[in-house]
């Protein structure tokens, strides 16, 4: 097998006999070996056998001065490379709750939701990562100010205006949430209590501060009649934000969870609803949490703000009035991977031999946590619990150790090495060798020294039953699955009456191929586990990725614009099956989840050298859209065949324009490089059918703020900028579609 990525060192010929060489070789040991033998011509079957025997052992030279690639992999081996396990997806599972409970619910780790079950495809299983505590919320003050400000110092206290009715609900006279004549920037605060927690036994314990990170609140606002605000209900210029403890988070997922249509009461009382009744806001808090103070206030903050109206939005003419409010938690929030937790699997008994090695039933095994590992219970003893490590190179013959292979679920234990001189000791004469050494004062480790046998890492005692406690199976790139395709619970959990994921599921990966292991091999041994070089940075940020970063991109000193700071761009993997079926990859899909930077983050931060920041940023992404005519050769007069070919265009834009699959190698689209109209024109001519182009077109879409806006006049180039990169998606709503048009050639 040839190895065309690795250098051309020169080669030493072991054996550089050639057929014809070895047949006049077996035939000049004739006379020596067989004098009888005499008529030695072409025609006698002896020297037909000695030909049959000479291409033998020419193939045997030929094979015997190359190196197979299995002794490559030997070699891998040799220097502790193992194929990287499949990566599980992760998202985010909201549980909404069948009522009010009234005290915090938490919902264990290790829930399990899935996908349905088709005839055709297996359940996806997505279990929780931790537990999730679903908090008693408490109202302690009604604010509003002005301006929105990331750190608000000026309020108005809107608190004492109004009566108690328990801790999580107000009511009382007509109260403003905003200025008399609305203005943009204009906003009330919310700030959140956590109630105690009450025990079975009837004894109150302080709520803990994070009692209600993640989840989900129902504000009920209780409105007045008569006044109308002015504004369209289905689209209000305002937005719902909470504090995380940096910046200002929105936290309204959709406009339908919004009953109050932007506090519209007198639109609710006109459809012949009661206002007074109450209509709820429904708000997903972040993740992060944290109680803040501001001034003299503190709690969980969420705020509501008048936003600047767009064209043809209608704004507020009146500010909305409440007469109370009310809050509840209606559910949670958890993360979750693409993973199915088995519990106490039997392995096997130990027969008491070195190196014994089991295997688990459902491989591969993901990245252990906490509480996954293996015991091992000796026959009369009591369960000991087994270290994992990554080799036996420092393991001694007391320590209990055991590797495991994520890819094939191998677990290994301590071998037993026998130095040459050893195996000289199983021959009769060293049996001799060994009785004289007995008459020698030795202990029973000096012995063993002495007769060159070396145990790493303990071995199980005979008969001992050895079981893995706990370990988790999945990953893959089949777990990026679609936003609200979770919803079905393997087991019932009480108080909760539906699960869904608002989200969905990034930064799965296959397992790592053989192929991909060899590539990578040269740029391992250059890194030696050590963040020094740009180059160093990159590799080791996809290896802590384990699969689910794609690409990384380390700044130069100039890029970075900071000394003894490392930036890293860094691309996360992503399903490309929608760039087959004409739909590209969006932006969102290449998000940096807070889960994958925290590992990444926590592997460098182990090889980094002291004194070095690193920092990880996602590129600028830009989109493109394509508008092209296309003339299609008159041999494909078919209908059928004509829409094909169109639709090949397009799927061969959406893959020629994404940061995976883009760019002139396929390889992904190149960090800061243009995409021009040649480029396009070039891409369409390659395709089969396509007789000659009409007019192509550019158009850039960049993101402002939370959206992305479509530029109105076509550019003869896209430029992402240096930290750049270009892709494309298929979006209606923000018109990033490409527009392959035909037209009569």
């Amino acid at each position: 097998m040839e190895f065309d990525f690795l250098p051309k060192l020169p080669n030493s010929n072991l054996d550089d006999r050639t057929f014809d060489e070895l047949v006049d070789e077996c035939i000049l040991r004739i006379p020596r070996y067989c004098p009888e033998w005499t008529d030695r011509n072409l025609s006698d079957p002896g020297v037909t056998l000695i030909e049959l025997f000479a291409w033998l052992t020419d193939q045997m030279l030929i094979r015997f001065n190359q190196v197979p690639r299995k002794n490559y992999i030997a070699f891998l081996e040799l220097l502790g490379i193992r194929l990287n396990p499949p990566t599980p997806a992760q998202t985010n599972l909201t549980f909404y709750l069948t009522t009010d409970l009234p005290s915090a619910y938490t919902i264990p780790t290790g829930v399990e939701v899935a996908t349905e079950r088709t005839e055709t495809e297996e359940a996806i299983i997505f279990s929780t990562d931790e537990d999730l505590t679903i908090g008693k919320p408490t109202l302690r003050h009604f604010l509003t100010a002005s301006t929105a400000e990331d750190t608000p110092q000026t309020f108005s206290d809107r608190t004492s205006r109004w009566d108690r009715l328990g801790e999580s609900a107000w009511t009382g006279s007509e109260q403003l949430l905003f200025a008399e004549q609305p203005q943009p920037g204009n906003c009330f605060y919310l700030a959140i209590g956590c109630a105690a927690t009450v025990t079975e036994a009837g004894e109150s314990s302080p709520a803990s501060e994070d009692c209600l990170k993640g989840n989900v609140l129902a504000i009920t606002f209780y409105g007045a009649r008569g006044t109308p605000t002015g504004i369209d209900p289905h689209a209000p210029p305002r937005r719902w934000e909470a504090w995380n403890g940096k910046r200002w988070q929105p936290v309204l997922l959709r406009e339908s969870y919004d009953a109050t249509r932007g506090f519209s009461f007198n639109e609710i009382a006109q459809r012949g609803g009661d206002p007074e009744q109450g209509a709820d806001v429904v708000l997903h808090l972040p993740q992060t949490l944290p109680i803040t103070s501001f001034t003299t206030y503190r709690g969980y903050w969420l705020r509501c703000v008048l936003t600047a109206a767009q064209p043809h939005q209608p704004v507020y003419t009146n500010s909305p009035r409440v007469t109370g409010l009310a809050v509840r938690t209606i559910g949670g929030t958890v993360r979750a991977s693409q993973s199915l937790l088995i519990r106490e699997e039997q392995l096997g008994i130990s027969d008491g031999r070195p190196g014994q090695s089991f295997e688990v039933q459902s491989p591969p095994i993901l990245d252990r946590r906490e509480g996954e590992h293996i015991e091992v219970t000796p026959p009369s003893g009591l369960p000991q619990i087994w270290q994992e490590v990554k080799d036996f190179a420092d393991s001694s013959s007391a320590d209990l150790h055991y590797t495991i292979d994520s890819l094939t679920g191998a677990i290994q234990f301590g071998p037993l090495i026998r130095e040459p001189e050893a195996l000289k000791l199983q021959t009769p004469s060293g049996d001799r060798l060994k009785a004289s050494l007995a008459e020698e004062t030795f202990s029973g480790g000096e012995l063993q020294q002495r007769l060159l046998e070396h145990q790493y890492g303990a071995v199980p005692p005979r008969g001992s039953v050895i079981i893995m406690v706990a370990y988790r199976t999945g990953g893959g790139k089949k777990g990026n699955v679609q936003a609200g395709t979770l919803r079905f619970l393997k087991s019932a959990i009480p108080y909760v009456a539906s699960v869904t994921n608002h989200y969905l599921a990034r930064n799965g990966a296959d397992a790592q191929s053989l192929d991909r292991a060899v590539l990578e091999a040269p740029r391992i041994l250059r890194t030696r586990d050590r963040a020094v070089t740009a180059e160093d940075f990159e590799v080791l940020t996809q290896r802590a990725g384990t699969g689910a970063i794609a690409r990384v991109k380390c700044l130069g000193a100039s890029e970075s614009q900071s000394a003894g700071r490392v930036s890293l761009l860094v691309v996360p993997q992503a399903n490309t099956d929608a760039i087959a079926q004409g739909l590209g990859i969006p932006p969102e899909r290449f998000a940096l989840t807070s889960t994958l930077q925290q590992q990444v983050m926590n592997y460098l931060d182990e090889r980094r050298l002291l004194g070095v920041q690193v920092q990880l940023q996602v590129p600028e992404y830009v989109g493109v859209t394509v508008q092209a005519e296309v003339a299609i050769e008159p041999t494909y007069n078919n209908p059928t065949a004509r829409r094909e070919i169109l639709n090949q265009l397009r799927v061969s834009l959406y893959r020629y324009l994404n940061p995976l699959s883009g760019g002139l190698e396929g390889t992904g689209w190149d960090f800061g490089r243009p995409v021009y109209t040649s480029d396009i024109v070039a891409l369409l001519q390659k395709t089969p059918g396509v007789a000659y182009l009409g007019t192509v077109l550019l158009f850039a879409l960049r993101r402002q703020g939370e959206t992305w806006q479509r530029q109105t006049a076509p550019e003869p180039f896209i430029d992402p900028g240096s930290l750049g990169l270009i892709c494309s998606w298929a979006s209606d709503r923000q018109r990033s579609s490409h527009d392959v048009r035909q037209i009569n050639a």
